[in-house]
């Protein structure tokens, strides 16, 4: 997510899906007037420092840190340095998030900016396709992290719980179903739930989100089928990634090492050599 673009003004928006409008920009001096929408805004500073008028009072967010605007507030935008500033955001519909809420109220971030990991991962995990088309199961999983952190930096008691059978059914459906692209809203419809307590359901029940659960499936698959000899890059598209470099920044994300050095470390193991 680094800066590499010059020092110029500029802005440009990422890919679009309902509800939710992905920009990117810098800027140096002012940026917006005083203005409001009504979604949310939520987003990372990248670089510099990202200065604004909210609820009556100047704020000021650093490389690093969260932006969370609630609905409808007025706020405006300048650089707070005279290096300007640089960063990711998404305009993400009320209506988007209070489906994934389930009824829930609005969560609101007192202040407009957070340092709190909880959400400036989230956030993160929203922003980090702003290049590509995500698939729909991880963008749905964004959504539901985005919604989770907002709940609970917000302070808002935990949901209720969930339906146990149904994410079991989604559980059975990955597995039978692994190599083949999955949505939210085919697990869904397996476990008969709609997709955004489906997906609440099995984080509550497994651990985990149904998008990082068939990662962690598709990356055992692949580490089975290098261990059997075959090259990195035919694991991968056997696994059900893209490529090698997909297979990698996920093995990497998961492990903490990279294929090629994970396959050396096991050959010397049967070798007897460490």
């Amino acid at each position: 997510m680094g800066n590499s673009r010059p020092a110029t003004d500029w802005l440009r928006r990422g890919h679009q899906a309902e509800g939710v409008d992905l920009v990117e920009a810098f800027f140096q001096g002012a940026a917006y007037g005083p203005h409001r929408h009504d979604s949310y805004a939520i987003g990372l500073t990248m670089a510099g420092v990202q200065s604004f008028r909210y609820r009556s009072s100047m704020r000021h967010s650093l490389s690093g840190q969260a932006l969370v605007l609630h609905p409808d507030e007025v706020h405006d935008g300048q650089a707070g340095t005279d290096a300007g500033f640089h960063y990711r955001i998404a305009y993400l519909a009320p209506a988007l998030l209070q489906q994934v809420l389930g009824g829930a109220p609005l969560p609101f971030i007192d202040g407009g900016v957070s340092a709190d990991g909880r959400l400036v991962t989230a956030a993160r995990g929203l922003l980090s396709n702003f290049d590509a088309p995500a698939g729909s199961l991880e963008r749905d999983d964004a959504l539901v992290d985005i919604a989770t952190a907002l709940r609970q930096v917000a302070g808002q008691p935990d949901l209720p719980g969930g339906d146990f059978l149904a994410a079991q059914r989604a559980r059975e459906y990955i597995h039978d179903a692994l190599l083949s692209p999955l949505t939210l809203e085919q697990l869904a419809q397996a476990g008969g739930r709609d997709r955004w307590s489906l997906s609440r359901d099995f984080r509550s029940y497994f651990g985990t989100s149904p998008h990082r659960y068939v990662t962690l499936r598709r990356l055992e698959l692949a580490r089975q089928l290098m261990l059997n000899g075959m090259p990195l890059a035919d694991s991968a598209v056997h696994a059900g990634f893209a490529d090698q470099p997909h297979l990698t920044r996920h093995f990497v994300a998961a492990y903490g090492i990279s294929p090629g050095r994970w396959l050396r470390l096991n050959r010397r193991q049967y070798k007897g050599e460490a």
